[in-house]
């Protein structure tokens, strides 16, 4: 017999939210372990005191959670979903029959706390990490992927153009003091703070401070490009054209083109739960190893960490950075470039060094006086003798100029003849096969899940907070599975996690 079934819908009387939601759902787990009231003393400085009371920051980022478990792309969407997702809407505290925030308060909010809150509600999660024994601290792996911007090519312009219309604007723009006192510019960062210790510092610690005044700190800006300095023969396209959709992105080499976008930048601690300890987002433009040393020093010293090594592929293999890590007694596991190969004449490493004389001999036995040094580029030159060079029998093996083979040495050749060093170790071969299956599956996890393929955010500062939140969602994701929690989110952005074993004590974060 064909059955039909009538649309009847009976109220619900007495069963309110809390009783439709199971008591094994993952919404209850998550709030179990993760308290966000830490949060109120993060932001609390972002309000005034009296006034109209604002949106719960805790429902704020309650909602920012569900959008990444959910794997939506738009507040718009979110609010979609909380109208007919009973335990969404349980998680943020919003009943049945409750008004909900409305789209656009979340931007204001975003905009209002700015950059710093969201890297403390990250570092709060990491903390949460630590306090569970997820973060191991022997081992750091280091790498970037390339993420799209929300702008397109087409959005290009000179930069000059862009200054003169922003200049223009100024001209007719209204009195600065009748608008009052302005507020803080997420856009433009905050102010350096004044050097308090500067009038008492000599000698060494004086040229230090002056140093680390002059440095580019990438975390303090944001990631942002300094453009301020460098060398005035080398232009950079960015330098001369911008996005007038996204000012911040640059260009982004792909296989099917060129587009808009920046690099994610994570440091994965090397135990076995995968724990990101820092992440950060810059302009494509800026090469993976430069941002490297600060992401790594921030690490370490934000959690008291006591690493031995540190892993990254051969796109960190400069020797500012080798640099860096071995004068703070940090193994630099990093694939250096072979440039022998590129060519068929003699390489370096065909050349003997000897260091009590500091001369090289060639392959047929001669030597290589000590010449000059570049200190633009920092580097030794040796040079054979032109004579000896013409008579050589391997001449057509060693060079194709009518001039005497010249060999360049860096002045800090040491750093890299260590690391040559590591490579013939087993502890650096795993170190290299470990890296590959440990930080590239956690950008595999948030382009596939998250949608990091693509940012849905545009400027500097809010693509790094869209990259902190989903970090901590990733993080998040690892505390839970000490509960016995299963795999999740699936693709398709639905809850399919199982419940393996008991909930996970909660773990309450300090503020």
């Amino acid at each position: 017999m064909l059955g039909t079934k009538e649309r009847h819908f009976a109220p619900l009387g007495a069963r309110s939210l809390e009783d439709l939601v199971p008591s094994d759902h993952f919404y209850r787990q998550l709030d179990r372990v993760l308290d966000l009231s830490f949060v109120r003393a993060l932001v609390e400085p972002c309000y005034a005191v009296g006034g109209r009371p604002s949106i719960d920051p805790v429902v704020f980022f309650r909602l920012q959670l569900v959008l990444f478990f959910e794997g939506l792309r738009s507040e718009r969407l979110l609010m979609r979903l909380l109208a007919d997702r009973l335990a969404a809407r349980w998680y943020v505290g919003y009943d049945v029959g409750e008004a909900l925030p409305d789209r656009s308060s979340l931007s204001k909010i975003r905009q209002r706390y700015g950059l710093e809150v969201f890297r403390r509600f990250f570092d709060a999660v990491v903390d949460q990490c630590v306090a569970a024994g997820l973060v191991w601290g022997r081992e750091l792996y280091i790498d970037a992927t390339k993420v799209v911007a929300d702008a397109s090519v087409d959005s290009i312009t000179p930069r000059f153009a862009v200054a003169a219309r922003a200049h223009v604007d100024d001209l007719f723009a209204q009195d600065a003091e009748a608008l009052g006192p302005p507020g803080p510019d997420p856009e433009q960062g905050s102010p350096a703070p004044r050097d308090a210790m500067a009038p008492l510092v000599e000698g060494e610690a004086a040229a230090l401070a002056r140093a680390n005044a002059a440095r580019h700190e990438w975390i303090a800006e944001a990631g942002r490009q300094d453009r301020t300095t460098g060398d005035p023969r080398y232009l950079r396209t960015a330098d001369i054209a911008v996005s007038t959709t996204d000012p911040d992105a640059t260009h982004l080499r792909q296989r099917d083109g060129v587009r808009l976008g920046y690099q994610a930048h994570y440091v994965v601690d090397g135990g076995k739960a995968r724990i990101i300890l820092a992440a950060l987002v810059t302009p494509a433009e800026v090469p993976e190893d430069w941002p490297a040393a600060d992401l790594l020093w921030r690490a370490r010293f934000r959690w008291r960490l006591w690493p031995r090594q540190a892993t990254g592929d051969k796109a960190y293999g400069t020797l500012s950075l080798i640099r860096a890590l071995e004068r703070q007694h940090l193994r630099a596991y990093i694939p250096l470039p072979d440039f022998d190969r590129r060519t068929a004449f003699f390489g370096k490493q065909d050349f003997v060094y000897d260091a009590e004389r500091d001369t090289y001999t060639c392959p047929h036995g001669e030597t290589l006086q000590y010449r000059s040094i570049n200190r633009y580029a920092g580097i030794l030159l040796y040079k054979a003798d032109a004579a000896t060079c013409a008579a050589c029998p391997l001449r057509t093996r060693c060079t194709a100029t009518n001039h005497a083979r010249i060999l360049s040495r860096s002045i800090d050749e040491a750093y890299f003849e260590r690391v040559r060093g590591y490579q013939q170790t087993a502890a650096y071969q795993k170190a290299v096969r470990k890296r590959s299956v440990w930080v590239e599956p956690l950008f595999a996890e948030a382009k596939r899940w998250h949608g990091l393929r693509r940012f849905r955010l545009r400027r500097l500062w809010r693509v790094n907070g869209e990259a902190l939140l989903t970090a901590s969602g990733q993080n998040l994701k690892r505390l839970l599975s000490r509960g016995g929690w299963g795999r999740r989110p699936f693709p398709d952005g639905t809850l399919g996690l199982r419940l393996a074993g008991p909930p996970a004590a909660p773990i309450r974060a300090c503020p």
